[in-house]
């Protein structure tokens, strides 16, 4: 359906943006967290090492990352509607690739290409709120989306951790097939296309796009969001990267239970979304970020302080005791994120898919380093087989995202002027 047809029709249905935006952005948890319960098992099976396993992570993320350079600025010229069309069928046979895999290679080709189309669905959901809504409004919406995000980052983990008990890590992967077959069936059906004709860029020109991507890396707002964004998943990412191992291996839980661990945190998002929809018309952008900002320092304090209870005291830690300092983290992620890809998009009208593009490889180059970094430091001497690593840097990301919140944001989190 064009832009005219749609608009011949009338108003797009709010459940549709919410439902769409949820899902679009709800693929990339899908892709990262239902997967890992099966991690140790996906390891074993395919003769990887700890380090190499964790790499099935990482190359998704960096691909994630570069295949938003791509489509964010073919969405802007050609629409969202052919963009996510492909990259959600290119999803699908990925998926079904990385079910069929039989070495690690293979895997991790698979994982790449899951990532490189996974980022088409991922620009387009956030660059349509801004085709549709003002900043605020579009916050307000991009709340709700997350909230659906939530429900599907809720699932996800107790949904691989029964899978992965049933049917082992193929089945886990074939999951993931079955969701992004249903979520292109659901945007081929129900989603029109919402970049009108006259905010579309008349030409694809690389040379000139990368003066664009210049152009919005200056600005305040954009810098401010995409750090905030950036530093929030950067300390998630290190939680995505090492729990399986923490959770399984050396505290020796079940599979099961570190499913429903990993769903308590996913609850603790939904609830910041909750939260976030109801405080952005009191206190505004800057403001929410502000209190989200407060509760990240907290959660990277108590991980700091379960670390340094177990390693300077030498006391045991219980896995239960990690949990309260991961819901704070979690609970401010789920303001941090709708607040934060809100406001990377929010000075771009015209160029809404290439600053998403922009700020999404910068999070996916940063969580790619993150978890270069984790893979090092998890397998040195006196540090592997612990669970320093991953308290340490879920602390480290918990203080970078607060002063963002608390500086940052405050100072340039509203653009001035709307780039034309």
């Amino acid at each position: 359906m064009s832009v005219s047809e749609h608009s011949r029709r009338g108003p797009l249905p709010v459940w549709v943006v919410v439902v769409a935006l949820g899902c679009l952005t709800g693929l990339q948890p899908i892709s990262t967290d239902l997967y890992l319960p099966a991690l140790p098992d996906l390891q074993r099976g395919l003769g990887m090492s700890p380090s190499l396993a964790q790499w099935t992570l990482s190359v998704l993320i960096l691909a994630f990352g570069v295949g938003q350079l791509i489509w964010g600025p073919i969405s802007d010229r050609f629409g969202r509607q052919p963009v996510l069309r492909w990259g959600l069928a290119g999803y699908v046979l990925a998926s079904l690739a990385a079910v069929l895999a039989l070495d690690a290679v293979m895997m991790l080709v698979a994982r790449a290409a899951q990532g490189a189309c996974l980022s088409a669905a991922v620009v387009c959901g956030r660059a349509m709120v801004r085709d549709l809504y003002p900043p605020e409004d579009g916050a307000r919406m991009m709340a709700r989306g997350m909230s659906v995000l939530g429900v599907l980052a809720l699932v996800g983990p107790i949904t691989g951790g029964l899978t992965a008990t049933l049917g082992g890590w193929r089945l886990t992967m074939g999951v993931m097939v079955l969701a992004g077959g249903t979520l292109l069936a659901f945007v081929w059906r129900m989603l029109p296309e919402t970049l009108p004709d006259d905010r579309r860029q008349p030409r694809l020109h690389w040379g000139g796009l990368i003066r664009q991507w210049w152009q919005v890396a200056q600005h305040p707002t954009f810098r401010a969001h995409t750090l905030l964004t950036s530093s929030t998943y950067g300390g998630l990412y290190v939680y995505l990267a090492l729990s399986a191992f923490v959770f399984l291996d050396v505290l020796h839980q079940s599979r099961n239970w570190y499913g429903l661990s990993a769903a308590t945190l996913s609850l603790s998002y939904l609830l910041g979304t909750v939260v976030c929809r109801k405080v952005l018309p009191r206190r505004g952008l800057p403001g929410t970020v502000k209190l989200a900002g407060w509760c990240s320092l907290a959660g990277g304090l108590a991980m700091a302080g379960i670390s340094a209870w177990h390693g300077l005291g030498g006391f045991d830690v219980s896995p239960y005791a990690l949990l309260p300092g991961m819901w704070l983290y979690a609970f401010a992620h789920g303001i941090h994120q709708p607040c934060g890809q809100t406001g990377v998009v929010a000075a771009f009208p015209r160029q809404a898919g290439a600053a998403s593009a922009l700020s999404g490889f910068v999070l996916s180059a940063i969580a790619f380093g993150v978890g270069a970094i984790m893979a090092w430091w998890s397998g040195l001497p006196g540090w592997a087989g612990t669970l320093h690593p991953m308290a340490l840097g879920v602390a480290a990301g918990g203080a970078l995202t607060a002063w963002t919140a608390l500086r940052r944001v405050q100072r340039d989190g509203l653009p001035h002027h709307a780039t034309p």
